[in-house]
Parts: C-alpha cells; structure tokens; sequence
C-alpha cells in the first residue's frame, strides 16, 4: 500500500506534458507512477489512496483546497498495478455525494475495488472482502473528518467517519462474513506533522489488538510517520504522500514516502499473521513530477550527483521517521538497501 495520490493541478499538468511528448493529446499518469511499478505490480494485492474525488472526463477541474480531479489517472493506477483504493478523505466531500458517486463509479469501470465512501446505505453497510490466492482479505477505511463540509442530508452513509465502535463492529461484521485477514486503513494524524496525535496513539493500539483486525496503516498528514509493532501486529501510521505537488513547498519531507509490503502467513492453529514487515521509500521528482524509488535512484550510477544528494536526505529522513518507535528492532526492513545510503 502507498500514501496520498492528491492531485494540485501541477499533476495532471505533468500528465498533460507526458502525453504531449509521446504525441497525444489528454492526459497520461503511466510515467508518474512509473519509478515503482515493478514493486506495486509484483504484489498479491496492491492499495492506493484517492485522496480527491473526479470529475467529469472534459472538466472542469480544479485543486486544492476544493478538489474535482481528473478522473483519467486511473489508467495510470490500473497500469501501476493497483487492485484496490481507499477512497475516504477530508476532501470526499469537496463535491458532495455527486462527487462521491462520479469517482466510485469510475473506479468500478475501471475495474479497481474501493472502500471508505459509499452510493448507498447497502454498499456502505457491505464489507469490501476481495479473494487474494484464495485468502479473503477484507479493507476497511475510516477518515477523520471531511474540513467541515456537512454530511449530504440523509446521508450519513457516504463516508466513513472514524467512530471506535463502529469500525470494531464492522471488522467483525468482515471476519463474520468470511475474511481470514482485516486490513483497516486510517486517513488520520495532524497534517504536516511526523509526531502521533493523541487519536493516534490512543486508536491504533487499541483497535489493533481486537482478534478481528489483522494490520492498520494510515495516511492522510502529508509526511511519513512511525511504524509500531503491538504484541504480534503492525500499525504504520503515515505513509507520507505518494504524488502530489506539494514538492514546490520550502519543506522537503512533504515529498518524502513510503511503500509499505506486509507479507501474511498461515498461523499455527489457524488464522494469518504478518511474518515480514517492509518498506521502500520514494521520493517527488519535481522536474518532471514523478514518483522515485529512492533505493532504486541511488543504486543507479546514472543518476546525477546533485540529486543523489537529495534522494540520500530523503533515505534518512524516512528511515528515521519509519523505526522512531522501536520497528526495526521489531523486524522492519527496506526491501531494497542502497549501496551507499
């Protein structure tokens, strides 16, 4: 899984540029997403974050802070590799349930499973269980909030809104109806900061250590944030942003994130458990605006060495980020390690 897809008009302006030099016109996301295709698509299941919601296929679109984004990035998820995307965020309500219904409807035409916003009572009520290699793996997601936008009026299913009891009783309500892995992902923290907030600290040890949620991870504060180990279970609280175009900000880290890689096995007894924790960092090219794989960069002798410079601060700055509550002497690893990082 992978942090925020959020899309500032300087994203799909790069998907214009990277049609155009290939002699097209619209929009093409297979170069941005490209620097860690091999990893997304070589997954038994992959997980994006929409951040925004769609609109329609001609426009109009706009970005922050009211987002209606281009729906035409989802070839490029598809072409990623990506099965399924959280859909739930402070931004699903910037055009209301009609924004909601647009994007889900997208989603399902493009063939990518989703969670977190609904159309309807019944699909919101419905645990979004997919079948992996055989294993029923289900994905749960529960934001925040929505920057104070008011829930569509008798509506108070399009999204889901983080509530202690509700998200427990609906991963049960999965286990119930056959899951034999719950993943719940989180659209939590305060943005911009790698620290946890109190609902962070408090929440996600609490609801990992319930029999019917197997893995929590989370997104949504813009940086990367600490990996946790709870008794036998993982919570990674902020995978940081995966594309988005705050890299034109002061701040490095904002164009920091983190590919995180769970790996789950058959328990003694019964039932599955992680058995490898992983992650890759990657990196916002600005110039183009595409994603990198940082191990992946500074392990190619081509790349040149003003930014082997940067994507070496990016290393050790998410590394620092990732083990600040003890994973790596928990088990966390990188998947790949730079020659000189």
């Amino acid at each position: 899984m992978t942090g925020d897809i959020l899309q500032h008009h300087q994203i799909w302006g790069q998907a214009e540029a990277d049609a155009r030099a290939e002699g097209r016109t619209g929009y093409d996301y297979d170069p941005i997403f490209a620097g860690q295709r091999k990893l997304i698509s070589g997954a038994d299941l992959a997980i994006c974050h929409q951040e925004t919601v769609f609109g329609r296929k001609n426009g109009p679109f706009s970005g922050y802070p009211v987002f209606n984004s281009p729906p035409q990035v989802l070839r490029g998820v598809k072409d990623a590799g990506y099965d399924a995307c959280t859909t739930g965020s402070n931004h699903s309500l910037d055009q209301g349930l009609e924004g909601i219904t647009r994007t889900l409807d997208d989603m399902d035409a493009a063939g990518i499973k989703h969670t977190g916003t609904a159309r309807s009572a019944k699909e919101a009520a419905t645990p979004l269980i997919m079948d992996v290699k055989g294993v029923k793996v289900a994905l749960l997601e529960y934001a925040y909030g929505t920057n104070g936008i008011p829930m569509p009026e008798g509506k108070p299913w399009a999204e889901n809104i983080i509530d202690k009891r509700k998200i427990l009783a609906q991963a049960h309500q999965a286990k119930t109806q056959g899951a034999d892995v719950v993943i719940l992902a989180m659209h939590w923290g305060t943005e911009d900061q790698h620290e946890l907030n109190e609902q962070q600290a408090e929440l996600g040890p609490a609801l990992i250590k319930s029999p019917d949620i197997d893995l929590i991870y989370g997104h949504h504060v813009h940086v990367v944030q600490p990996w946790q180990k709870v008794g036998d279970e993982w919570i990674a609280y902020g995978l940081g942003n995966y594309i988005s175009a705050q890299a034109f900000l002061s701040r490095l880290d904002v164009r920091d994130g983190v590919l995180a890689r769970f790996t789950f096995s058959p328990k003694k007894g019964g039932g599955w458990h992680v058995s490898r924790a992983e992650y890759a960092p990657s990196y916002v090219g600005q110039s183009p605006l595409h994603i990198i794989d940082v191990a992946e960069a500074l392990n190619d002798p081509s790349t040149p060495a003003w930014l082997r410079r940067d994507y070496r601060a990016s290393w050790k700055r998410t590394v620092g980020y990732v083990n600040a509550l003890g994973a790596k002497k928990d088990g966390l690893r990188p998947i790949t390690v730079p020659h000189s990082p």
